[in-house]
Order: structure tokens, then C-alpha cells, then sequence
């Protein structure tokens, strides 16, 4: 069982940055698919960004050239810098993990086994 514990979330103006992490119970990150997704009140569950056993990244579109996601080496944590923030970029970010079977990593249309808890974002305009 793989445990996911984010953090980093809370409030940012419109234009400003915040860097989400998120920390895993077990070395998995070279045979795991990661990701962030986010959730909004009344709407799906939006993947962000997710990376492969390689480090190879995908974005949603909303995500291209502001956020940024990455591994920390030697260490089972994967981050989420987030650029350029919008109002739209608020909601509950969650951290996830799954089996890597190769190839690059969805962030929609995918399952994923492991959740964190989530960390809020809040964006002020």
C-alpha cells in the first residue's frame, strides 16, 4: 500500500507561484506513474501533470508552459510548481500514484491507484 502526503497548498494572488509537494512511503518513483490532479466543487476531477518512470512529463493544456512537475532525487517526493497562477487554478490538489506499464503517463483517461489527502489552492485575483 502506497501512502501520499501533499503539502504546500494555500493562498497565492493571480500572477504568483506556489510549489506543491508530495511525499510517498516507499522508494516509487522509477516504477510508478505520478501525478497531480485537481478538484473543483461540482465539476470532474481534472488531471494537472503527471510524470513516468522515465521523468518524461504530460500536461493538461491548462497546465503548458506555468506548471512544472518534478522529482526530487533521492527522495520519494514529487513536486508541482505552479507559475502564472490563475483564478482558474484554484480547487483541491491531489497527489496520485499507479503501476508504470511503460510509455508516457495520462493524466486523463487513466486510473490511478494511489490518493493523498489533497492540499488546497486559493487564488485571490
Amino acid at each position: 500500500q502506497v501512502q501520499l502526503l501533499e503539502s504546500g497548498g494555500g493562498s497565492v494572488q493571480a500572477g504568483g507561484s506556489l510549489n506543491l509537494s508530495c511525499a510517498a512511503s516507499t522508494t516509487l518513483w522509477a516504477t510508478y506513474c505520478v501525478a497531480w490532479f485537481r478538484e473543483v466543487p461540482g465539476k470532474e476531477r481534472e488531471g494537472v501533470a503527471s510524470l513516468d518512470g522515465y521523468n518524461r512529463p504530460v500536461y493538461a493544456e491548462s497546465a503548458k508552459d506555468r506548471f512544472t512537475i518534478s522529482k526530487a532525487n533521492g527522495k520519494n517526493t514529487v513536486y508541482l510548481q505552479m507559475n502564472k497562477v490563475k483564478p482558474e487554478d484554484a480547487g483541491m490538489y491531489y497527489c496520485a500514484a499507479d503501476d508504470w506499464l511503460g510509455g508516457l503517463c495520462a493524466v486523463s483517461g487513466r486510473s490511478y491507484a494511489y490518493w493523498g489527502q489533497g492540499t488546497p489552492v486559493t487564488v485571490s485575483s
